[in-house]
């Protein structure tokens, strides 16, 4: 089956809401080349139809739950005007309507000012920044019981279902972006019951030094994938990731006074 082909089935069931078999069971060279050339097409689908790229984001930087889910390495997609909200407060209300086993997962989100540059240090690459946040990003799967492979990932939409980004604070109010991130402490809770905790240097050491490794991986992997000054790009959970459903609560605790925690209530 061609991309376009692939492209095109992946999008019916995004748009009905359905379970597909896995791609990489249907096809045994299935690559993650072949999964990304997929994804270029279904961006190109998604743009003909009026969306519009505003960004990425980066899945599997967290190596403690790479056995789980048997995926070992970082993948990554875009995200759209219409699956990202930038919050003004830090509660919000969210729809699960057409998403598909949805789950929730807590982030660090960037904003950049310029576009970075493949080999750049922390140090360069904070230049090329114009905000951080914390944000949830709700991931869903058309593959029954969250059950694939690398290649299936990056086919279904990175898994990206929305991205819910709290109040943005400046970079320059951290003296050391990259080391405060990564020492971060994170409390997840459903209601007011704390269900898992995460921090920073669970994500391949640091936000920032997982958003430095993704910026030099795209370079090789997605060369006609452009980063740009006001791209979102959120670089993946600092816990694992927990089953939604409508009438929940969700919130998050954060250690640095200077990142704000986020609540959703989730409705059908």
């Amino acid at each position: 089956m061609t991309a376009a082909l692939q492209a095109a089935r992946l999008m019916s069931a995004r748009d009905g809401a359905l379970r597909l078999a896995l791609l990489t069971e249907g096809d045994t060279d299935f690559t993650l080349a072949k999964a990304y050339a997929v994804a270029s097409e279904t961006c190109a689908l998604r743009m003909a139809r009026g969306e519009r790229p505003v960004g990425y984001k980066i899945g599997f930087t967290n190596r403690s739950i790479w056995p789980k889910y048997n995926v070992h390495a970082p993948i990554w997609a875009p995200v759209w005007d219409s699956t990202v909200t930038l919050l003004a407060h830090a509660h919000a209300e969210v729809s699960l309507h057409g998403l598909v086993q949805p789950r929730l997962e807590p982030e660090i989100v960037f904003g950049f000012a310029a576009t970075p540059k493949p080999g750049a240090t922390e140090a360069e690459l904070t230049r090329c920044l114009a905000w951080v946040a914390h944000g949830i990003e709700i991931v869903h799967t058309h593959f029954d019981g969250w059950r694939f492979a690398a290649p299936d990932t990056v086919a279904d939409f990175g898994l990206h279902g929305r991205l819910l980004v709290g109040p943005r604070v400046a970079v320059g109010d951290f003296a050391e972006l990259g080391a405060d991130l990564a020492a971060l402490q994170l409390e997840l809770l459903e209601a007011e019951t704390k269900v898992d905790s995460g921090q920073g240097s669970n994500v391949l050491d640091g936000p920032l030094n997982a958003l430095r490794l993704w910026v030099d991986a795209m370079a090789v992997q997605t060369p006609g994938w452009p980063i740009v000054a006001g791209d979102v790009v959120t670089t993946g959970t600092l816990t694992d990731a927990w089953p939604l459903r409508p009438g929940q609560r969700w919130s998050t605790r954060l250690s640095d006074s200077r990142l704000c925690g986020v609540t959703l209530d989730l409705v059908a």
